[in-house]
């Protein structure tokens, strides 16, 4: 077993659920936050190697948003993920780390890929433009995993989640995704009395939405059992389009108002949807929670109140 994991960001939304499991397999887990060590800095991530000696690291600090906070700061969004991942894949060669596990994402897809994505069609296309400076940051480190893996050895791990939702997400409106962003609209316009939400697009794009806990148990699973340079996608590989999404989520705060559609704000990419075969293959893993189990959950634990019923 391993003895000591290391979890950057592991305060933060995803971090949360993979200490936690990785605790109730056993592993010593050490995470911190921005406070303790700057990824930013190569000084501060090597002072973070030091101090902690870790054996596994899993990479998961990133600069993130929704589709409104990656239009109006693509510069920062490219510049602080590639920096953050450049520095700790460098720490982790100089350290002779033995695995590296990293977190890329979904949008790292071609924009108009064809639909389940798979892990061969990653580089058949430009990303969505709305988040491309985020998407290519993200599979840069891919790249870079690979180069270090072919000529230093480091035994460098890729993940590819699609949107995850849960406990712990930021539901702040400006750099919230889709889901945080839109159960605090619906709850607050419930609390307010509000005849209506008004949503971003019109409705139609598509989505796949894994429950953190769920994800949580694949990068676990990643450290156990995978040991290649491919990258492997993380879903549940079930497609859903955002105007049923908006009605689920509508029914689970309760709200009784109207749902209106802003068509002159971005609907982002058309279609989004992995194919998840090499993750139960690889990895011998499957998601367990359905979306409307985990939408209850998410929105129990940011109210603090049990969900009414529909």
């Amino acid at each position: 077993m391993t003895k000591k994991i290391v979890v950057t960001g592991g305060n933060g939304f995803l971090g949360t659920a993979v200490c936690k499991k990785a605790r109730t397999k056993g592993y010593d887990v050490i995470s911190f936050g921005s406070a303790d060590y700057d990824l930013r800095a190569p000084e501060s991530v090597s002072k973070m190697f030091e101090a902690y000696k870790p054996d596994v690291m899993i990479h998961l600090a990133a600069k993130v948003g929704g589709i409104g906070a990656n239009i109006s700061k693509p510069g920062l969004f490219t510049y602080e993920n590639l920096l953050m991942g450049l520095n700790v894949i460098e720490e982790a060669r100089k350290h002779n780390l033995s695995k590296l596990v990293i977190a890329g994402t979904v949008c790292a897809y071609p924009c108009n890929c064809p639909v389940p994505f798979k892990e061969e069609d990653l580089w058949n296309g430009f990303p969505e433009p709305t988040n491309a400076g985020y998407a290519l940051a993200k599979k840069m480190l891919l790249v870079l995993l690979s180069a270090y893996r072919q000529q230093y050895g480091l035994n460098g791990i890729f993940l590819l989640p699609t949107n995850l939702f849960g406990p712990h997400d930021s539901f702040d409106l400006e750099n919230s995704h889709v889901i945080p962003a839109m159960i605090r609209k619906f709850h607050e316009a419930k609390i307010r009395g509000d005849k209506f939400v008004e949503l971003w697009g019109d409705g139609t794009p598509s989505r796949e939405f894994l429950y953190v806990e769920d994800c949580a148990d694949a990068f676990v699973s990643a450290i156990e059992r995978y040991n290649k340079p491919e990258p492997i996608n993380i879903g549940n590989g079930q497609e859903i389009i955002m105007s049923d999404l908006a009605n689920m989520i509508k029914t689970t705060t309760g709200f009784r108002g109207e749902i209106r559609w802003n068509k002159s704000k971005p609907n982002g990419q058309p279609r989004r949807m992995l194919d998840t075969n090499k993750a139960k293959k690889e990895l011998e893993w499957e998601f367990k929670t359905p979306i409307e189990e985990g939408l209850v959950k998410t929105y129990e634990w940011f109210s603090g109140a049990t969900s009414p019923s529909p």
